[in-house]
């Protein structure tokens, strides 16, 4: 009989998910391992439902026919609320947490352990061991690490890779439909809405609600605000929380003080349309998001790889972060499905590699004009896509990987 190939997963959001269940229709042994004990389910906040994801689901069987709320129209406001620019756009609009949801159920409970983070891993010619937080290690033939933007696959094979930080922030909320004033509803709740102070950009969409409601009354809208914020001092003190404690990366919503939530609402009345100042003042506990830049470069190491955002993450603009984990998990079970391991991930790489830059670079572009401090050539891309017509046709498509 043929020994079961094996493979650990390191990480169990999208791309973990997406790559153990790929592996495991081809007939793959896969374990996934999250080192958060608690579920996933309630992480996250609107993401678009790109085509791409929707086609990776639907070929694995998966449903997908109210994955998020379908909306057709774009439009631009301005300070004074008045509608200056519209574009038809179709779109399917979800959150995290529904697509999670529906990969978490397609893969067995039993081969998924949270509450296990990995501490290192070692190769031999036999395969790979992964030593666990519980002290157990186990062997595999591939260790694939899904394990996001503070990957410790990642950290081990790449040490020298860090996070670069953009220049500028996402203040975000998620409210309950239920909650907005009628007439704010009626002008922007089912279209994607923007408002673009000098240097800024706001941006507003409806996603399915907390228990996965795509009925109306039950949804709920996603709002981020993209604001400058200089990396040596306002950054620091964004990311120091109420006690004085200085934070790396990110600030859990609670503990950021409530003079940087004040300044935010009073830059909001000055600044936005009035739909949008009444959409923040409604945010009880607003999300502080750093936004940053990582690039892998390479994906391949032996019979380790890395996927998802723990080998690229892009900025928002794009949207493309769970389709690109779905295409890195399909090329990479498709290189797998023929080839031995250390070949098949190196063919993976070559697949993934140049179409994750385009991905970053595209992103880079579509936010210069938001970063606190410019080149001279980020200042030329920003005089690209910040007009209002470029913000409507570029922000969350993916055109430009189909051209």
């Amino acid at each position: 009989m043929t020994r079961k190939r094996r493979a650990i997963v390191v990480g169990g959001s999208m791309s973990g998910l997406l790559a153990a269940i790929m592996l495991r229709r081809r007939g793959w042994d896969v374990e996934v391992f999250e080192r958060v004990e608690k579920e996933l389910a309630d992480r996250g906040a609107g993401i678009v439902a790109q085509a791409e994801l929707i086609a990776r689901m639907n070929a694995l069987g998966l449903e997908t026919h109210d994955l998020g709320v379908a909306m057709s129209t774009r439009k631009i406001l301005d300070q004074s609320g008045a509608l200056t620019t519209t574009l038809e756009c179709p779109q399917v609009l979800t959150a995290w947490q529904r697509v999670y949801r529906v990969l978490r159920d397609a893969f067995p409970a039993d081969r998924y352990h949270r509450g296990r983070g990995l501490k290192a891993f070692e190769q031999s010619g036999d395969g790979v061991v992964a030593h666990f937080s519980d002290g157990r290690s186990i062997g595999a033939d591939v260790l694939i690490g899904a394990d996001g933007l503070r990957s410790t696959v990642r950290q081990q094979c790449l040490p020298d890779i860090l996070p670069l930080y953009a220049g500028y922030v996402a203040w975000r909320a998620l409210l309950p439909e239920r909650v907005i004033p009628p007439a704010v509803h009626r002008e922007i709740f089912m279209t994607m809405a923007f408002c673009l102070p000098p240097g800024e950009q706001c941006i507003g969409y409806p996603v399915v609600g907390s228990n996965n409601e795509v009925r109306e009354g039950q949804r709920r809208y996603n709002v981020v605000w993209y604001r400058p914020a200089e990396e040596t001092s306002e950054l620091p003190q964004l990311l120091t929380d109420r006690v004085g404690v200085g934070h790396s990366i990110s600030i859990p919503p609670p503990l950021i003080r409530s003079e940087h939530i004040i300044a935010m609402r009073a830059a909001a009345e000055r600044l936005l349309a009035p739909q949008f100042r009444a959409i923040v003042r409604l945010i009880e506990e607003p999300i502080l998001q750093p936004i940053y830049d990582l690039e892998s470069p390479h994906l391949a190491f032996g019979q380790v790889a890395i996927i998802g955002d723990a080998a690229f993450v892009a900025r928002p603009h794009v949207a493309a972060g769970v389709s690109k984990a779905a295409d890195d998990a399909a090329a990479l079970a498709e290189a797998l499905d023929a080839e031995d391991v250390e070949p098949a991930l190196r063919r993976f790489e070559r697949q993934r590699l140049p179409e994750n830059k385009r991905i970053i670079e595209r992103a880079r572009h579509l936010g210069a004009y938001l970063q606190a401090t410019q080149t001279a050539e980020e200042r030329a891309r920003s005089a690209r896509h910040s007009i209002p017509q470029a913000v409507l046709a570029e922000t969350a498509v993916l055109d430009f990987l189909r051209n």
